[in-house]
This record gives C-alpha cells, sequence and structure tokens, in this order.
C-alpha cells in the first residue's frame, strides 16, 4: 500500500551543535550513576559517553531495551527518561534494570514533593537520543511545549539530539509530521529516518523504528572525534560475492556474506570518511544511511562501478569475493535438465582489483584480500606485487576460521615491505579497526 501523502525530505541537521555552549559546574550531577563497565566486545568510542535515553508512547518502545543493553554493552552510561505513555509499552523497572540507573518520568514525586531537576539531567549528557520519537512528542518538541519530563529535559538539554522517528506510515509521511521533523532539524537537531517494513497496524512502510543497533552506529558517528585524521577522506570498498548468470534462473557465485566489507564501511564511517560501498547481492542487516552503498551483482558491474568511483577515492579496498570465472555464453532460455552430463565453458572474469590499482594515483592507496585454503604467504605477497597493491589482507579458510557468513575472522596483513600485522580471531569489526589502524599507522 503507498502512502497517501508525498515523502518530502526532512532538512538534514548539521553536524556541528548549533545550541549555546555548555556551561560548567562543580556539582556532581548524578552521584549514584552506574560506573562504565567495558567487556571484551566494548567499544573505545563509546567509553564513558552519558547517554541520555528519552522513551516515548509507542509500541517500538519495547525496543528500548536492546538499545539501553547495547550502549552499556559499548561502555556508554545511560540513563533513561520516559513519558507516562510509554510505561503503557514497557517497564521502568526493566531499563533501570538494563541501565544500572534510575529511571525517571515525572516532573515531581506528588508524595514527597520533591522536584526532578530536568536542567541538571539535560546539562549532564553528552548525547539526547529519543527513540522512539512519536508524532506526538515530536509535534511538542518542535513547538516548545514541556509538559512532560521528557520534554522539559528536551528543552534544557545543550547537547546533541538524535530523534528517531516510529509511527504508522500515513502519520510520519503526512506533511506536519515531516515540517515537524524540519523544524527540529533546523534548530541543529539530528533526524535519523524511520525505516521501511511491515508495521504494528499490518500496513507495510516507512515508519518503523530503526533496529537498535543502527541507532547505535549512528551514535557513535555522532560522538566520534570532530577531527579523525581520516575525517573527509574517501573510500572506496567492494564487498560480497558476484553472481554470473548462466540463465535465467542460475548463476554461478560463492558464499561471501559481505561482513567484511560492511565493518570496513562502518569503520570508515565512523572515523569521518565519505564511505562507498560497491555491494554484490547478500542479505546485510540495515546499513548506516551516512554510507553510499552501489548495488552491483556481476564482476563487469562492480568494475564499471568502480572506474566511475575510483578518480576521486583517497583509499580502495577490496574485499569482495569476484567470481574468477563466468559462463562463456549466457542462455536466453532455462537449460534443460537431460539424461546426460552438462559441459559448462567458462571464461575468466575481469580482476577488478589488479584492473583499477594498477591505474591509481600516486596519493591514492588500495587495499586488496586474499582468501585461500592455504597459510602459504607467498601465495598472497604474489597477489601483492602482481596487482600494484599497497597492503593485502590475507585470511585462510580453514577448520578454525570459517571466513564466510561467519562474524568472526583472523587475517595477516602484509605490505611488499614484510608482515605487518597477524590478528588472533576477533570480530569482523575488530579486525575492520586493526586494517584502518594498520593502513594508517
Amino acid at each position: 500500500m503507498k502512502t497517501k501523502w508525498p515523502l518530502p525530505p526532512f532538512q538534514k541537521s548539521q553536524s556541528q551543535d548549533t545550541r549555546a555552549p555548555k556551561p560548567s559546574f562543580s556539582k556532581q550531577v548524578m552521584e549514584h550513576e552506574a560506573k562504565p563497565q567495558l567487556d571484551a566486545k566494548g567499544d573505545s568510542a563509546l567509553l564513558g559517553k552519558k547517554i541520555l535515553l528519552g522513551v516515548s508512547g509507542g509500541i517500538a518502545a519495547y525496543k528500548a531495551a536492546s538499545l539501553v543493553r547495547l550502549l552499556v554493552k559499548a561502555g556508554a552510561i545511560v540513563r533513561v527518561v520516559m513519558t507516562d505513555a510509554a510505561k503503557d509499552f514497557i517497564t521502568p523497572l526493566t531499563l533501570a534494570t538494563l541501565s544500572k540507573n534510575p529511571v525517571e518520568s515525572g516532573l515531581f514525586d506528588a508524595d514527597s514533593g520533591v522536584w526532578t531537576n530536568h536542567v541538571e539531567l539535560g546539562l549532564w549528557a553528552d548525547l539526547f537520543v529519543i527513540a522512539p520519537a512519536t508524532a506526538t512528542t515530536i509535534s511538542k518538541a518542535a513547538h516548545g511545549q514541556s509538559d512532560s519530563l521528557l520534554l522539559t529535559t528536551y528543552l534544557s538539554a545543550r547537547c546533541p539530539v538524535l530523534w528517531c522517528p516510529a509511527m504508522d506510515l500515513d502519520m510520519y509521511a503526512h506533511p506536519a509530521t515531516q515540517a515537524n521533523l524540519a523544524l527540529l532539524a533546523s534548530y541543529g537537531d539530528h533526524v535519523l529516518e524511520a525505516e521501511s517494513g511491515e508495521l504494528a497496524s499490518g500496513l507495510d512502510g516507512q515508519g518503523r523504528l530503526p533496529e537498535p543497533g543502527l541507532i547505535v552506529s549512528k551514535v557513535r558517528t555522532m560522538l566520534a572525534p570532530a577531527r579523525s585524521p581520516l575525517s573527509g577522506k574517501r573510500v572506496l570498498i567492494t564487498a560480497g560475492p558476484t553472481y554470473e548468470r548462466l540463465d535465467p534462473v542460475r548463476y554461478i557465485g560463492n558464499f561471501s556474506s559481505g561482513k567484511m566489507g560492511l565493518a570496513l564501511a562502518q569503520e570508515a564511517a565512523e572515523r569521518g570518511m565519505e564511505v562507498h560501498l560497491v555491494l554484490g547481492p547478500s542479505h546485510l542487516p540495515q546499513i548506516d544511511k551516512s554510507i553510499n552503498i552501489h548495488h552491483i551483482e556481476s564482476a563487469d558491474d562492480m568494475l564499471a562501478a568502480c572506474k566511475t568511483l575510483a578518480p576521486t577515492m583517497d583509499l580502495m579496498i577490496f574485499a569482495a569475493a569476484v567470481a574468477d570465472y563466468a559462463p562463456a555464453t549466457l542462455a536466453n532460455e532455462k537449460i534443460k535438465k537431460t539424461d546426460g552430463d552438462l559441459v559448462l565453458h567458462l571464461r575468466k572474469t575481469v580482476d577488478v582489483a589488479k584492473e583499477i590499482s594498477l591505474d591509481k594515483k600516486p596519493y591514492q592507496r588500495t587495499v586488496g584480500f586474499a582468501l585461500e585454503t592455504s597459510r602459504d604467504d607467498a601465495l598472497a605477497i604474489g597477489k601483492l606485487a602482481k596487482k600494484n597493491l599497497d597492503f593485502i589482507v590475507f585470511n585462510t579458510l580453514d577448520a578454525e576460521n570459517q571466513v564466510f557468513g561467519a562474524d568472526s575472522n583472523r587475517v595477516r596483513i602484509i605490505s611488499p615491505k614484510g608482515l605487518v600485522l597477524q590478528t588472533e580471531v576477533k570480530t569482523k569489526r575488530e579486525i575492520a579497526k586493526e586494517i584502518f589502524d594498520s593502513i594508517y599507522a
């Protein structure tokens, strides 16, 4: 079902916080707050960061539990402020347990008369995230209303603010909602667009709250150091498999999931780079909207996309598993099964990394990937020289390291001068960090 309203893009907010500088004050604001505890998978970018999460009353409020859990696991200090309507969808006890901090919701305690200091609550945070943000809360905030603790805190906060809208598709598409989002963006707030998919109403369209992992990725980007050494640089990353068509219903491909390329793209985005991801057929989860995705199918498609993008890139990383061979001829009709065997004639496909890297400019760096079933470095070193690469990431497919589709990997990073780094088995996101640190050591 299509929405009855057009979807004008609301004004994108700038990364710079336009509000007045946060004043210093000596009083310890939240003395009872939980201390950050960074586990083995923690994220140094969020370690110790103070995240205030505002939860308003929509069905997507249940996702706040996962969001709090991910932020705490990443090392952030999380406090939650809820509207009264949000309590109909998720309990304060749940969020207090996960955040390890009391949940605030009322302007004052009716029994004791104690006032909740929304000013100090707003000044405490490094970032205020409202997720889910309902149409009502968005409208009230845009027009300066303050009939809840969440709204009074918003009006007092001097930190960056991230709105994560969630509502039914016609509500989201309505010009009033879009105008309110534009107003919030004009104040210097950030707005993360709603996702498309099945909604609680049973309809299908744009209005879903982005998945918690995507919100956390946006939070990391917003809290990343403003002047990263790579900020503003442009990177091209290839990822996933290629499909080489045999007939209208069959293809030759491989088991690549694209997860390593996506991890590299996310890491690059968090370091402030302009990311262009040339992505083969895959089933990757939602991807940060700051990443420019160029969908392709075949090796020839990938080469064409890379040739278009390459001249303006500073760095090019070829992480895709490009098919080495393709059918010599494409059948116009489905090839029928017969009693005898079928012999296929295959042609060699283009070597995307080689074609692009041999034509690179002096200031450009190129990184290739080599996947082998043998641990012989000579195989990777040979490709390094043949393809004119600055680095090659050598990963071995064996019983201990199931690369395709896995969330972890173990690599050896090699330059023309020799071995740069050998890693243990780590998450692909951690491997991505190691790769960027090695490239720009």
